[in-house]
């Protein structure tokens, strides 16, 4: 082989093996992050029946289109809790974990707050 077609693979070598090392880095980056933004749902709804995830989703969808940043006056986040209910932790743990202590101690369960949102349009 002559001294060129030395070069050039040693060149294809070394950019390959450097964008696997950069592929490598970033999906390991992206995998941590996307585990941390979708946890909390999934944590605030582990121990609630199908039709109560469902009624949960189906509220938040109507409150805020699911947006952990939406305002209304002085409702905030997804589930457009009213902000003194969230102590200054605007957190999406926050706000998941505060929605479901306020949906079971004022409904009892979320199927009854959709029930009760669908004939008021709030909750």
């Amino acid at each position: 082989m002559n001294n060129v077609t030395k070069s050039f693979i040693k060149f294809t070598v070394i950019a390959f093996t450097s964008l696997l090392i950069l592929f490598a880095i970033n999906f390991a980056k992206n995998d941590v992050h996307a585990d941390a933004s979708v946890n909390w749902q999934h944590v605030a709804e582990k121990h609630l029946s199908k039709k109560n995830v469902a009624a949960r989703r189906w509220i938040s969808f109507h409150e805020s289109t699911n947006r952990y940043y939406a305002r209304n006056g002085v409702c905030y986040g997804k589930f457009q809790l009213d902000i003194s209910y969230l102590h200054g932790d605007k957190s999406k743990k926050n706000q998941e974990l505060t929605a479901n202590r306020y949906v079971a101690s004022r409904y009892g369960s979320w199927v009854n707050a959709k029930k009760f949102w669908q004939r008021h349009h709030w909750y």
